[in-house]
């Protein structure tokens, strides 16, 4: 536990306290009035409105859309349903900022819809709910579908025979047993709508700002730490409830059912109903996951072919908004990820391992420490490593090591999450027996532990570098001008006007959406857990 403890304490705590103390300390005096003055403010009640009714309305409107997703991946069983699986996985892993390039293509200025019927729905909020349930399409698939293929049908069936109406039979047999999942899924869509960046900056323009958008606001543009600080610890209280409750709801999913092989679920649809529920979920994925990645690809080529892309490579053409040329950041994004992962799988892995080997209030409090991340803005974060890691020993401001540091951060929970429900499942009597028979530890977890957790940890290492790949939040405030990465390239490229400026950032989201999709692919095909949940 003391190189995560470490780990956090030097790199997440020390820089989050430092700005939240620059924001509330006078002459060495907190100023906790500061909590009434910023929350009293119109345009902060504003923001904090709309941060909560667009995370409500996008998770409604996810469920509402992805639940018969759910069912038919769980029930139904048709070609193509695996590599179908996967594409609807790809805009989750996707960086946020190429979630919203995307739907800038398709709704925005010059977009498919401007171009065919002069609809613009950028600047709206329409497009920010669009590309949130684009975005977590795949959270409430496979949470609640790869739960849903686990079900045993035959206890519905059982309704059924005792006269029970099909959505009878539904309502009181398969809802309860599915209800705590789709809380679980709802909770965390909430939270990553919640906490969204990204899309609201490159969608929302300046009529809409959710608590993200306006500490980023507040901390670069206008220097206001104290409001800044407030809107930290209000979006950490309010995260930490919202995983408090998702942890609870997991507990329960745990403990109240009983799962059989999702293999023996899945039948091909027969009659009219059931075939055209597949076809109407086919509709949806194409139009709300398909399109959207398309116009991106189209609109990266521009009708002229990869003039976008060969203009990538010239530092002259890009001389107003980078110092070299835009390309470099594929090379730059591909080692701090590399980086990024190697960090995360230490640090998350021996954290993995302390928490299956322990147990109590201490562990109990260690695991919460490992999610904070989720909890804190990334915006916070990225700013505090620059006012705090500028002194030696850790004068670390102009050191490349900065940004897969930042990354790691935000790749710890998921390597934590992914190796630790099989680190617990490997039985302690086979570590046990080697110990008898004369190994060490070390060996032990050699050759006990490391051959049945392999494929588990590099799923972890697939989502730690996915995740790393497009970390948006901090790294916008730590990337060396000499040295961007893809999401930060892309925000710089949108920030100019122009069409070529434009073309070259959905040619790098482009690029860094297909290296986001060839990395779930891979993922796909290793993954231990075949019931499909993340």
């Amino acid at each position: 536990m003391a190189v995560p403890v470490a780990f956090f304490a030097l790199f997440f705590a020390y820089p989050v306290a430092a700005i939240v103390g620059r924001g509330l300390k006078a002459d060495g005096v907190w100023q906790f009035g500061r909590f009434g003055e910023v929350l009293a403010r119109p345009e902060i009640r504003d923001v904090l409105w709309f941060t909560l009714w667009q995370a409500l309305a996008s998770t409604a409107l996810t469920l509402l859309i992805a639940l018969p997703g759910a069912y038919v991946f769980a029930r139904f069983d048709f070609p193509g349903k695996q590599v179908l699986r996967a594409v609807v996985t790809v805009p989750f892993v996707l960086p946020t900022v190429v979630v919203g390039t995307a739907f800038l293509a398709l709704l925005g200025r010059g977009g498919l819809l401007d171009e065919l019927w002069g609809v613009r729905l950028d600047t709206t909020v329409w497009a920010i709910l669009l590309a949130h349930v684009f975005f977590n399409y795949a959270v409430v698939v496979r949470t609640v579908g790869g739960l849903w293929a686990q079900l045993d049908p035959r206890q519905e069936e059982a309704a059924r025979v005792l006269g029970a109406s099909r959505f009878t039979a539904w309502r009181r047999v398969t809802l309860p047993a599915l209800a705590p999942a789709v809380a679980a899924a709802a909770l965390m869509v909430f939270l990553f709508t919640f906490t969204s960046f990204g899309v609201v900056q490159i969608l929302g323009g300046p009529g809409f700002s959710t608590l993200e958008v306006e500490i980023y606001r507040q901390t670069a543009q206008l220097l206001a730490l104290p409001t800044a600080a407030v809107l930290t610890l209000v979006q950490f209280a309010a995260v930490g409830a919202i995983l408090a409750v998702h942890a609870w709801t997991v507990r329960r999913r745990e403990r109240a059912l009983k799962l059989v092989d999702p293999a023996t679920t899945a039948r091909r649809p027969h009659g009219a109903g059931q075939w055209t529920l597949l076809a109407g979920v086919l509709l949806s994925v194409l139009l709300l996951v398909l399109l959207p990645l398309a116009v991106l690809v189209e609109r990266s080529l521009g009708g002229s072919g990869l003039a976008y892309y060969r203009a990538l490579t010239s530092a002259d053409a890009n001389s107003g908004t980078f110092l070299v040329a835009p390309v470099e950041a594929i090379g730059n994004s591909l080692r701090y990820a590399l980086v990024a992962t190697l960090i995360a799988l230490v640090v998350g892995g021996l954290a993995a391992a302390a928490l299956t080997r322990r147990a109590g209030r201490l562990v109990r409090g260690f695991d919460a420490l490992l999610m904070l991340p989720l909890g804190v803005s990334a915006v916070t974060v990225g700013f505090g490593f620059l006012i705090t890691l500028d002194k030696p020993p850790l004068d670390l401001r102009t050191s490349w090591i900065l940004v897969p540091l930042a990354q790691a951060l935000v790749g710890v929970p998921f390597v934590v999450r992914t190796m630790l429900p099989v680190l617990r499942a490997v039985d302690s009597r086979l570590r046990e027996a080697a110990a008898v028979l004369g190994a060490s530890p070390l060996r032990a977890w050699r050759e006990v532990d490391f051959p049945l957790v392999r494929r588990a940890l590099l799923v972890a290492a697939g989502f730690a570098f996915a995740v790393s790949l497009g970390e948006f939040g901090a790294t916008v405030f730590i990337a060396r001008p000499d040295n961007p990465t893809l999401p930060v390239a892309v925000a710089r490229l949108l920030g100019r006007s122009g069409d070529l400026n434009y073309g070259q950032a959905m040619a790098l989201s482009t690029i860094l959406m297909l290296v986001c999709a060839v990395s779930l692919l891979l993922l796909e095909r290793i993954r231990t857990d075949r019931s499909g949940e993340f």
